[in-house]
């Protein structure tokens, strides 16, 4: 049989070539290999906007297909720091509007957009607390797609990992430092 829409390609030899790449995949992940781009490779810009599927169907939001193409790649995203009344170390979030928490009146009930993206610091940075930041910031790390549910039980779809120097020169003040990698814009 013959693929339809590339008629010089067997369903046979699509088959055997998709099975090819998911084996490699597989194969790189089952020994703890990355699967990113090389790191001279240039972040890709992403906006909120792109997250969900437009128009918004009968089923809810549906990630994009860009949003899921950039799963495991170096992405640039511009946003707005999490003002926290509580805030957690090792990471913060980023959102397309100002967002202001109040954790200890609202509880589980915030305000946080759908688009939210949990920011998470290197590991070895798990304990760190992040000073929040006025006005938009630019973060660049490894983005995340998928549903994970953290130790308090909330749940992520979008995460961004800082690389390591990304709090090299932020100043440390009692145990708080500067937006990881951030930059005002």
């Amino acid at each position: 049989m013959v693929h339809p829409r590339n008629p010089g390609m067997s369903m046979a030899k699509l088959r055997r070539a998709a099975l090819a790449v998911a084996a490699s995949l597989l194969s790189a992940t089952a020994f703890g290999q990355s699967i990113a781009p090389p790191a001279s490779a240039a972040p890709q810009d992403l906006k909120f906007a792109q997250f969900f599927r437009q128009p918004v169907g009968d089923r809810g939001l549906q990630l994009s297909e860009t949003l899921l193409s950039a799963q495991g790649q170096q992405v640039r995203l511009v946003g707005y720091m999490v003002a926290q009344e509580q805030p957690q170390p090792g990471r913060f979030w980023l959102t397309p509007r100002p967002v202001r928490m109040s954790e200890h009146a609202d509880g589980e009930a915030d305000d946080l957009p759908a688009s939210t993206v949990t920011v998470l610091l290197d590991p070895a940075q798990r304990e760190r607390l992040i000073a929040h930041r006025n006005g938009l910031v630019v973060l660049t790390g490894q983005l995340q797609v998928g549903r994970q549910e953290d130790g308090s039980g909330r749940v992520s779809w979008v995460r961004l990992q800082l690389p390591p120097q990304a709090l090299e020169d932020a100043p440390s003040a009692g145990g708080a430092a500067g937006a990881a990698g951030a930059h005002a814009h």
